[in-house]
């Protein structure tokens, strides 16, 4: 018994199926890499595709920020020269305006706004300190959520206005109660927000920071605070917002400064140009201080990238 070793037909593949034996396949295995070289030889002209969101317009933004306030301008300028606005219902701009250069030239409104403004700054830092303080504390323990978060939501639903007379009992009519009742509205804004940034902190983050070996104090101060930052910024904008408020109410009651004791002399005379000057005073010394606010936002959040509009 004789065993042959004769070597496998050449023509046959792995399969055992031979290649000759479809001719269909070799039109298709030609026609395959003959595809291929012509798809490798063809030109690839590839265009960049710009998303619709990402075009600028023409518009400068600055223009289109202005655009609004100038248009208001303008018709109640037309309102007031068509004589729809009378001067006893509110002045024309051009009266506004001539009025504003003589209080300025005689350092009324001067003196004025440099009394509110320390007031505002005195009421916002203690209030920021107040506020911030609570928050820590109800935030980052237990026992003091306990113990502090309970009466400050109680004492922030009564209305921080109705208590003016009670700070007048209590501080005299000096500057104690203006300062008080500003420090009351700014606090509860901070508390809530810088509260609510503490307790919105991710725990996997914590987790990893205490997997890293870090303190309690290094998890305050590396994990838990940045993290709240955002929600602290958003509160302070928004106690800026409470400050000038509190501060119309606080110099309208037993007040010989400031801008709003000249709003009140202005009511007694009917000045409506003068109540409209204040008015003005106060929106852009508001606009100032959120435009600082919001810069020191951006300065202190440079690592949260966040969406910015289209």
């Amino acid at each position: 018994m004789s065993i042959s070793h004769a070597p496998p037909d050449s023509s046959s593949d792995i399969s055992g199926i031979s290649k000759s034996d479809d001719p269909a396949g070799d039109v298709k295995d030609v026609e395959g890499i003959e595809g291929a070289e012509d798809t490798r030889s063809a030109p690839t002209d590839l265009v960049p595709i710009v998303p619709a969101s990402t075009r600028r317009t023409r518009v400068p933004r600055w223009l289109r920020r202005t655009s609004g306030p100038l248009a208001l301008l303008a018709l109640w300028q037309l309102l007031s020269s068509t004589g729809v606005l009378t001067k006893d219902i509110l002045a024309s701009p051009g009266t506004i305006a001539g009025v504003a250069r003589d209080l300025l030239s005689d350092g009324s409104l001067t003196s004025a706004m440099g009394v509110s403004l320390q007031r505002v700054a005195v009421g916002l830092l203690l209030g920021t300190v107040v506020g911030t303080a609570l928050a820590l504390v109800s935030g980052l323990f237990r026992v003091g959520e306990d113990l502090v978060d309970a009466s400050v939501q109680m004492l922030r639903t009564v209305p921080f206005v109705g208590l003016i007379p009670l700070f007048i009992i209590w501080f005299g009519i000096g500057e104690a109660p203006k300062v008080a009742i500003i420090t009351l509205g700014v606090s509860f804004p901070l508390y809530l927000n810088v509260y609510a940034g503490i307790r919105g902190v991710d725990s996997q983050l914590i987790e990893a920071g205490e997997s890293l070996g870090l303190s309690r104090w290094g998890l305050v101060r590396h994990v838990i605070l940045p993290g709240a930052l955002p929600g602290a910024m958003t509160g302070l904008r928004y106690s800026l917002g409470i400050a000038w408020l509190a501060l119309v109410f606080a110099e309208q009651i037993n007040a010989d400064s400031g801008i709003g004791f000249l709003m009140v002399q202005a009511r007694d005379f009917l000045r409506t140009d003068v109540i409209v000057v204040c008015l003005i005073v106060y929106a852009f010394l508001g606009l100032i201080a959120d435009f600082i606010v919001r810069a020191l936002e951006r300065l202190l959040l440079q690592w949260r990238p966040t969406f910015t509009g289209r």
